[in-house]
């Protein structure tokens, strides 16, 4: 089974009230291949929200208690992420997944890259908190991107 965030199978849960459809992962939804996950909002966040950046570091330093979630306002909301976090955690291991697709540049579920924390639109290397906890509980987190290829490079 693979776990997938719900906004790239369409649901519009983003922060902004979006999503980032993606229709081969909707596909795989629909065929029941992938189930969803949103940690932000199982944190007990709303639809739309309030933008919210990682400052001082990663979702690693924040599960660690060194760097912050901060709405754009001002708002420290780390606690909500890292509750999102272990949320999700449990669904994916009752899942048994092995594989997790999650989105890239959010606090939560950016694997690879997530915005500077200074709402300016820069990315910086790092993680977000839900794919840090995933990543250390051994578990595969990649992003759509990656995934996308992986399919395209199996000819699926």
């Amino acid at each position: 089974m693979i776990v997938v965030s719900s906004c790239l199978a369409g649901l519009k849960v983003r922060y902004n009230g979006t999503d980032c459809l993606d229709e081969t992962i909707r596909r795989l939804v629909g065929e029941k291949k992938a189930v969803t996950v949103c940690p932000e909002l199982m944190g007990g966040f709303a639809t739309p929200r309030e933008p919210a950046e990682i400052q001082g570091g990663t979702g690693a330093d924040v599960l660690d208690g060194q760097a912050r979630v901060i709405e754009k306002s001002g708002r420290d909301v780390s606690e909500m992420y890292v509750k999102g976090a272990y949320a999700a955690l449990e669904v994916i291991r009752g899942l048994g997944a092995r594989l997790v697709v999650l989105k890239e540049y959010s606090p939560s579920c950016g694997s690879l890259m997530i915005y500077d924390g200074k709402f300016e639109n820069r990315k910086v290397a790092g993680s977000g908190v839900t794919a840090a906890l995933l990543q250390r509980e051994g578990i595969e987190v990649i992003s759509e991107e990656q995934f996308l290829e992986r399919l395209r490079l199996r000819g699926e």
